[in-house]
């Protein structure tokens, strides 16, 4: 199956912020100014993001989830990691048996998860920086013997 692809003409034209909010610049502002009053260049200078629903658009076009200028950030959906996937399989399947014992420990086991991916995060990224510095330092040490 083929990957999707974001629209490149459309990349060229905004920027996307890192709460998802899309930025883009106003329309009859960039030449011919001169024939146009203070007032209505003031407000194509004043608000740099798209609407709520330009963004929902501009969505199928770039294949990501996007939010408009009055959107809570809880408007975007964040999609499970796998232990939130096999935690909600594992509650769809206990309801369709017909119990509810099951959907209580798979909310433990979220909770867990998310706990868990909180405290491994930060050692990863200790356990990475040492090992990036000793590569860069044993890779300029037999630069040095070539020249001398």
């Amino acid at each position: 199956m083929s990957k999707n692809k974001n629209h490149k003409g459309l990349l060229k034209r905004i920027r996307i912020s890192a709460t998802g909010k899309v930025r883009h610049r106003s329309a009859n502002h960039k030449h011919l100014r001169s024939g146009k009053g203070g007032k209505r260049l003031r407000h194509l200078r004043k608000d740099p993001y798209i609407s709520n629903a330009d963004a929902k658009r501009l969505e199928k076009l770039l294949f990501r989830r996007l939010r408009g200028r009055d959107q809570p950030r809880t408007a975007l959906r964040r999609s499970p990691n796998p232990a939130e996937r096999a935690a909600a399989k594992a509650a769809k399947a206990a309801a369709m048996a017909g119990t509810a014992a099951p959907v209580a420990v798979a909310a433990s086991a979220k909770s867990s998860a998310k706990t868990s991916m909180k405290s491994a995060a930060p050692a990863k990224v200790v356990a990475k920086a040492p090992a990036k510095v000793a590569a860069t330092a044993s890779a300029k040490a037999p630069a040095k013997a070539k020249k001398s």
